[in-house]
């Protein structure tokens, strides 16, 4: 195998490949990247038996082959390539010489026969998807994805097909809960939900924000979802179980609610917060005439307040929560303002924008 290629395109395979290669793992060729060279360009493989991306790339081939590689050590070789181009070599017993200018590299490589075989899916029907809805719904769900490994179910988004051509997805860890709803047209052929792992679609997240607004196509499987996008490939496991009845944990619409001014309360629970207690980001908040008040109190500190107009009208109410559940949903939120539905010191708060509620996200109170 001999072939010559753009450093930055072989840079961008394999910066794809750094999310996925396990570096910590039992099984070493998993570190590595599956390097194929034919008449038709450079494919570059990566593989972690749950999510698998190849991905194709034009080059001069001198003659066919396939090695694999350490994805870590070429992409910093490749990244400091002096020239604009590099050659890949490969020598006897799997050697791979890499060369650009004066530049030379004689790196370990394995047998391209033990790289493990991705599964293939002809079976998932595929739908054209708009890049852009999909990446405004990952951002906007993908922070109240569980990490409680013993909590698996909610270690992904809930992939939902509604009537009408929508796809909610929901995710949440049960201590907040994040749910949008969009169009997508084309059916999915699912007769229910699928669960999306997290892993999976931070590197799909990744894939999209590379080019929000080209051409997309997304499709599940039994048990695998595919997604293809030019030049590129990628196919993970779902999460095989039930997700929870999330709808249960949505309150109908609350006793009380606030309008405020989304970046004036963003950015006042952040101040609030660098003096609440360490791990729990404990805030209170408190309820009044056209007034809410953020206070926090850490022995060790200090206590901190800050307060903030707001078109409300009744009750007085006290309640905690995490200023960072609060933070990381206002800071996906598009509106200007957003509405804080309260209930009491004991039922969760619900933030969407004014008259929109295809995007919700609910906040478990805590005690302060």
């Amino acid at each position: 195998m001999e072939f010559k290629i753009a450093a930055d395109e072989l840079k961008k395979a394999l910066y794809r490949a750094q999310g996925i290669v396990e570096r910590k793992t039992t099984m070493p060729i998993l570190a590595n990247v599956l390097i194929n060279a034919s008449k038709s360009g450079v494919t570059v493989t990566a593989f972690d038996l749950d999510i698998g991306i190849v991905s194709e790339h034009p080059a001069e081939v001198m003659k066919p082959g396939a090695v694999t590689v350490s994805a870590k050590y070429v992409f910093d070789i490749v990244q400091t390539a002096p020239e604009p181009f590099v050659t890949l070599k490969r020598l006897q017993n799997n050697y791979v010489e890499i060369t650009s200018g004066p530049s030379h590299f004689k790196i370990v490589g394995m047998a391209p026969e033990e790289y493990p075989k991705l599964p293939r899916e002809e079976s998932a029907p595929l739908v054209k998807v708009n890049g852009g809805v999909l990446l405004e719904m990952i951002k906007k769900t993908q922070f109240a994805i569980s990490t409680d490994e013993t909590r698996y179910i909610l270690n992904g988004v809930y992939f939902e097909p509604r009537e009408g051509g929508k796809i909610r997805m929901v995710a949440t860890d049960g201590h907040r809960l994040a749910l949008i709803e969009r169009e997508l047209d084309g059916d999915f052929k699912l007769k229910s939900g699928v669960i999306i792992p997290r892993k999976g679609l931070f590197e799909l997240k990744r894939l999209l924000d590379e080019a929000p607004d080209a051409e997309c196509h997304l499709g599940f499987a039994e048990n695998s979802a595919l997604f293809k996008k030019p030049g590129l490939t990628m196919v993970m496991r779902l999460i095989d179980g039930q997700f929870p009845e999330y709808q249960r944990v949505i309150p109908k619409e609350g006793e009380k609610q606030v309008t405020l001014p989304r970046l004036r309360f963003l950015e006042g629970l952040r101040r609030i917060a660098l003096l609440s207690a360490d791990k729990s980001n404990a805030v209170k908040i408190r309820l009044g005439d056209n007034a809410l008040r953020i206070t926090s109190h850490n022995p060790d500190l200090g206590e901190a307040r800050d307060d903030l107009e707001a078109v409300y009208r009744g009750p007085e109410l006290n309640i905690g929560f995490n200023a960072r559940y609060l933070t990381d949903v206002l800071s996906v939120v598009d509106a200007d303002e957003v509405v804080f539905e309260l209930g009491d010191e004991h039922s969760p708060g619900v933030l969407h924008a004014p008259g929109d509620r295809s995007y919700t996200a609910v906040v478990m109170p805590m005690r302060v």
